[in-house]
């Protein structure tokens, strides 16, 4: 990890054609001490883009140290609007060939080309789940992206829609780079490990796992009454309580116990240990927990909306309906009837998604820019 300016990367007016072409990329996400679904995606492509370009040179900027060291952190210290300021102030002091951020977040004054990832529309479809403030930025600096940009990567088709739907983008502008997060895990825990360490986190029966924020749009309200008309079985949400009303809801139930956010050793045993992934949001750019759980060979029941479908393909069982908990109770009774299936289809299935291709396809549409 490295705490200074690189002044290698200084951009000469004099260097010829053939000079490597520099990407700043703000890796700032990947730094962050909570790690959802935007975080890992910055984090996993940082790591493999300059294997994945080697034709590039590449220099990630943070506003803090991080806990791991690869790649090589240039830190920027400072805190509020890092992005807009402290980051913006070093892109002109370098002046790099392209900048790159892997959320959607474009510095409002940053010089030359520019690309950057719209993960989804979540905002949009559901306003009601941001604050006022969060909305107004989110509007705000997503369309500055899509403005500012001469290409956008989504990383599935239904975010893709949603841009020429809802904010009238050229699909010609559009470039899908589906996410990673399907490889093989590594060493995991026995399923008795897995139960032990289970237990030592308070959940002492089956259980249904949920992964990801607890917020209204993840519906772990439909989760737990889903899995309260089911007997013996426990929903566990593993995640940041982004809504603490609704943690506090879920937590009064004996049916349901809310861990919060757990670090990545103790989620590797929840994903072991659980009966099936359950995860009935009602919009994911995405959808991570999903792959997740496929690559792991567990039971995976979704809804079948926005990009999940794209996902899970033949792999997951879904529900027309997110809000039925009857529909949703009787779908998590198929997946586990059905769960050796489910479990070749799915390890089958998450194959097809690797970070080191989200990497190269990335590493293609900056091609594509800097040409």
């Amino acid at each position: 990890m490295s705490a200074r300016s690189k002044t290698n990367i200084t951009s000469d007016p004099t260097r010829g054609a053939a000079a490597t072409p520099v990407v700043a990329v703000d890796a700032n996400p990947a730094s962050r001490s909570v790690q959802t679904g935007t975080e890992v995606y910055a984090r996993e492509v940082a790591r493999r883009l300059p294997r994945a370009a080697p034709d590039l040179r590449f220099v990630f900027y943070a506003s803090r140290p991080a806990p791991f060291t690869e790649p090589d952190l240039t830190v920027l210290p400072g805190r509020r609007l890092w992005s807009q300021l402290r980051l913006c102030r070093q892109l002109w002091r370098r002046r790099p060939d392209l900048f790159f951020a892997p959320s959607h977040v474009v510095p409002f004054l940053a010089p030359g080309r520019t690309l950057t990832v719209i993960h989804d529309l979540a905002f949009e479809r559901y306003p009601g789940a941001y604050s006022r403030g969060a909305l107004a930025y989110l509007r705000l600096t997503t369309r500055w992206a899509e403005r500012r940009c001469a290409r956008l990567i989504v990383p599935s088709q239904a975010t893709a829609r949603d841009l020429t739907e809802l904010h009238g983008l050229d699909p010609a502008r559009i470039r899908v780079v589906p996410a990673g997060g399907g490889e093989p895990p590594g060493s995991r825990p026995t399923r008795p490990a897995a139960r032990r360490r289970a237990a030592q986190l308070g959940v002492d029966r089956p259980f249904l796992l949920n992964v990801g924020r607890v917020e209204p749009r993840k519906n772990q309200l439909t989760a737990l009454a889903a899995v309260e008309r089911l007997p013996d079985l426990l929903l566990v949400c593993a995640g940041p309580p982004a809504d603490l009303d609704l943690a506090a809801r879920l937590a009064r139930s004996p049916r349901c116990r809310v861990l919060g956010r757990v670090d990545d050793a103790d989620l590797e045993h929840l994903y072991a240990a659980a009966e099936a992934l359950v995860f009935p949001s009602l919009y994911e750019g995405f959808g991570l927990p999903v792959l997740e759980a496929l690559r792991r060979g567990l039971p995976v029941v979704t809804a079948a909306v926005a990009s999940l479908p794209e996902v899970g393909g033949e792999a997951a069982v879904y529900v027309r309906d997110p809000c039925d908990p009857a529909e949703l109770a009787a779908a998590i009774e198929v997946a586990l009837g059905d769960r050796e299936r489910l479990r070749r289809l799915g390890r089958r299935r998450a194959a097809g998604f690797t970070w080191d291709r989200t990497a190269q396809g990335i590493a293609a549409v900056m091609r594509e820019v800097l040409s």
